[in-house]
This record gives structure tokens, sequence and C-alpha cells, in this order.
């Protein structure tokens, strides 16, 4: 019998194996580490593809919407050319928050992002950028097409869970973010890491 074209005898690495996405840089895949439930930072093993804990915690905030990354991205010296004071891009995929309005507690999962716009954060001298997304398959959020049309509050929350995220009492913080920038920088970030990726480890 043979097998569907499209079927993995081995689970695919999140990071390499699964697609960008249906459209991208504007519809894109979102591999989801975290939920807005979560006290512990997962992150996805680069090597295994599992998720691994990172740290649990330290502060009471929780991240205010999901977040993950967007398969077979980088933020190389592409990502990093376009945000200012930034030496270099992280070297981690790109960074992916996104919008439901129903509650998604589970993470591991995969699902269609809309890019509306995104946070310039730099941390250690590094290009960090988080997009922002929502839900393309939400009709609570059918309306939304840019940065501008999400609620203020809800990027002043991410913009304070990223700047306060990694603080450790008594230290100073190596991380800074910036406004949130529109679509059409998001588009270009994308594109980037997109570009960063294909030059590190090829199509």
């Amino acid at each position: 019998m043979s097998s569907p074209s499209r079927f993995y005898r081995w689970r695919p690495h999140p990071w390499h194996g699964l697609d960008i996405g249906p459209n991208p840089p504007h519809l894109v895949y979102a591999f989801i580490e975290i939920t807005p439930f979560d006290a512990v930072k997962y992150e996805v093993d680069k090597v295994t593809g599992y998720l691994r804990v990172d740290r649990p915690q330290r502060l009471s905030s929780l991240p205010p919407t999901l977040y993950g990354f967007i398969p077979r991205t980088l933020c190389g010296r592409h990502v990093g050319m376009l945000m200012p004071n930034a030496t270099q891009g992280d070297h981690d995929p790109l960074d992916i928050c996104v919008v439901s309005e129903r509650p998604i507690t589970k993470a591991e999962v995969i699902l269609p992002a809309r890019v509306v716009g995104g946070l310039p954060m730099l941390d250690g001298g590094e290009a960090d950028d988080k997009i922002i997304a929502v839900l393309d398959n939400d009709t609570f959020w059918a309306h939304v097409e840019d940065i501008s049309d999400l609620p203020a509050v809800l990027v002043e929350r991410l913009q304070h869970y990223f700047s306060t995220y990694k603080q450790t009492p008594g230290a100073v913080s190596t991380v800074s973010v910036a406004t949130a920038y529109d679509r059409h920088h998001a588009t270009q970030v994308i594109e980037a890491a997109i570009a960063d990726y294909k030059e590190e480890y090829g199509e």
C-alpha cells in the first residue's frame, strides 16, 4: 500500500521541516511554544525539535498572547541590518505573537497567522524582533489588517511583557523594546529572516 505524498514517517523538525506558510510574508505558519497560561518558558530544542524547559518565569507576568516562531526563518545579518543599533540578529528563528479570541491552551500546535506588525526588541545588542499577527481564521479579528487595528492596550501589554520577562532583580536589563511597527515593516523583517535562513541552511 502506498503512503500519501505528504505523509511524514518521522516527525519533522518544527524549525527546519515545516513550511513557512501559505502566503509569506503576509500569511505564515506559527509553531507555538508558549501559551498565555504558561508560567514556564518553553522553547524548541534546536537539535531534537522537541520542546524543552528553558526556565520558569521569574516574575509574575505571563505572555499576553500565543508565542512561538515562524519555521524556516533565522534572525541573522539581514534582520540585524533593519534594526538601529543592532550588531546582528540573535541567530534564532523569528519570534511571532499570535492573537486569538478563543483561549488556546496547548503548545506545540501549528496555526495560520496573518501578519499585522511587530515589536523591535534589542537584546544585548542583537535584533530579536517579535512579529505580531492574528489567527487567520478567527472571525473576531477578521477586520484586523495592521497593528493600528488592534486595541492599543494589547500592544502595550506585549511591549511591557517583553521589556520585563528577562529581568533579574538587582541586575541591569540589556533588553529594550521600541515603538511597535506596522505590517509593511513586519513583512520586510520576515523577508530578511527568510533570506538569513537560506544563507545559513540553503533551500
